[in-house]
């Protein structure tokens, strides 16, 4: 195996947030996560700007990015200050859910639970929908380069997850690779879950 240059560039980790009992009743809510994910995916924009591109009104775009910014999910971009304008940018590069949230003693965290999971599924399922009503109008290459797949194995709880942390470590190795022509943002799910044998 050949030596890695100490010089050469080390894949950065992105910052992840793990959400607790109380950052978790601050991001569950649909506006606040589509908010968040916007300006991870797009990069720093005003609350009129976020509210063009959800649809919503500037009113209720600027409550919830207050709402984030105490949490700690967003904070001020001033480098994009033109005017009053107030620019916002994510803190994090992204969001972990702890799974002992879902068996938390206290009822509002358990539904803040349920809330954020059952938002996550319902933007997964939006933007499927999205790209299968656009695909056509994109390249042939980047058509053969999506992927609609699913998979049913025989695993135990441990390999389960061990799977999924080397997708993920894999995933992220692509992170940082350096620019070329051609890139495109590209969005990568993935669901694991367990099904009862008949």
């Amino acid at each position: 195996m050949p030596e890695k240059n100490a010089d050469s560039p080390q894949p950065s980790e992105p910052k992840i947030r793990k959400l607790d009992a109380h950052s978790l009743r601050g991001l569950a809510h649909p506006l606040r996560m589509r908010l968040l994910g916007t300006l991870r995916l797009h990069g720093p924009a005003t609350a009129s700007q976020l509210a063009a591109e959800l649809g919503e009104s500037s009113g209720a775009t600027s409550y919830h990015l207050r709402q984030l910014a105490a949490y700690g999910f967003v904070e001020d971009a001033p480098e994009h200050g033109k005017g009053r304008e107030r620019w916002w940018r994510p803190s994090q590069d992204g969001t972990a859910f702890d799974e002992a949230l879902i068996y938390d003693t206290d009822p509002a965290t358990r539904g803040a639970a349920d809330v954020f999971l059952t938002e996550i599924v319902k933007i997964h399922g939006q933007e499927l929908t999205t790209w299968l009503g656009d695909a056509h109008n994109w390249p042939k290459e980047w058509r053969r380069a999506s992927d609609l797949s699913d998979f049913s194995l025989q695993l135990t709880a441990e390999q389960s997850r061990e799977l999924i942390l080397k997708m993920h470590d894999l995933v992220n190795s692509y992170r940082d690779l350096p620019p070329s022509e051609g890139t495109e943002t590209v969005r990568f799910h993935t669901h694991a879950f367990p099904r009862r044998s008949k």
